[in-house]
């Protein structure tokens, strides 16, 4: 669900946050539009606006455990998990977490990933959300999701700042909502 359906429809934030995105052409490879979210950070105020938009959305929801999915879900989910009083799990890549972890492996549109995390990150009954910038096809949620239950924690839902209206991987989410902030921008040549 798009914040403007559920209560935010006008709210000047979301379109300051839109705004703040700028769009790559091309990169990294021919085809894609990258929605590059940091000019959105160079903007405190609309960087700001961002993560008190997901603060209000999940301050009084039980969240426990504020997942980030590396790396850009890594600069929005500390901020979130300060402010409503819950920790941090950051999600990684595989051989960049020292203890020992839990993998789980994924499909790309393009190939095959993985994401680890801590065993001893989430307990039993902790209740999750997952920061993303960005949802596509929802395999890197799916698997973060499939990551944090497998510890037996409560996914609550996912909420990614940038997500298309038709997630083609919704459904891949096994039923965990998903909230999205504002949909991808186009290029806007400026020449």
């Amino acid at each position: 669900m798009f914040a403007a359906e559920n209560g935010l429809k006008g709210d000047s934030r979301l379109e300051a946050i839109s705004a703040a995105i700028r769009v790559i052409p091309h990169f990294p490879k021919p085809g894609i539009m990258f929605q590059d979210i940091t000019t959105l950070m160079l903007n405190h105020k609309v960087f700001k606006d961002t993560v008190d938009i997901f603060v209000d959305r999940y301050k009084d929801m039980g969240i426990s455990v504020v997942a980030g999915i590396e790396a850009r879900g890594f600069m929005f989910g500390p901020s979130i998990a300060l402010a409503i009083g819950a920790k941090f799990v950051p999600l990684r890549k595989p051989g960049k977490l020292p203890g020992k972890v839990i993998s789980q492996a994924y499909e790309l549109e393009y190939g095959k990933d993985c994401i680890e995390m801590h065993i001893d990150a989430v307990q039993a009954g902790d209740r999750a959300v997952v920061i993303d910038d960005l949802v596509a096809t929802g395999g890197t949620l799916t698997a973060a999701i499939k990551l944090l239950e497998s510890m037996e924690a409560e996914v609550v839902e996912c909420g990614c700042v940038i997500g298309l209206r038709e997630v083609k991987g919704q459904n891949r989410l096994n039923g965990r909502p998903l909230y999205i902030l504002v949909e991808p921008r186009e290029f806007q040549d400026s020449c």
